[in-house]
């Protein structure tokens, strides 16, 4: 199916360069999702080690289910799936 751009005189098709561009930004983009998803998780992952950095301050103790919790984000990039079966750590 051929492409168009929308302009004020309506729509004029793609030439076979425009074709061949927009195809290789497509695939770049498709190229790029497996680093994107890395990208989010991290971002989701260090979100929530921020909000638990306060179990470490020098007059707490944290539990070993703190510990645990803490070690399993750090670890959870390496862990993750693409089918979505690694669920997030339970926080304590």
């Amino acid at each position: 199916m051929p492409r168009h751009h929308t302009t004020s005189s309506g729509n004029v098709q793609f030439t076979a360069a425009e074709e061949a561009e927009y195809d290789i930004q497509e695939q770049e983009w498709s190229d790029g999702a497996a680093a994107r998803t890395m990208a989010n998780i991290r971002q989701e992952r260090d979100g929530l080690l921020a909000a638990t950095d306060w179990w470490g301050a020098s007059d707490n103790t944290m539990t070993d289910a703190q510990t645990a919790y803490r070690l399993a984000l750090r670890n959870y990039p390496a862990t993750f799936t693409a089918d979505n079966s690694s669920a997030w750590p339970t926080k304590p």
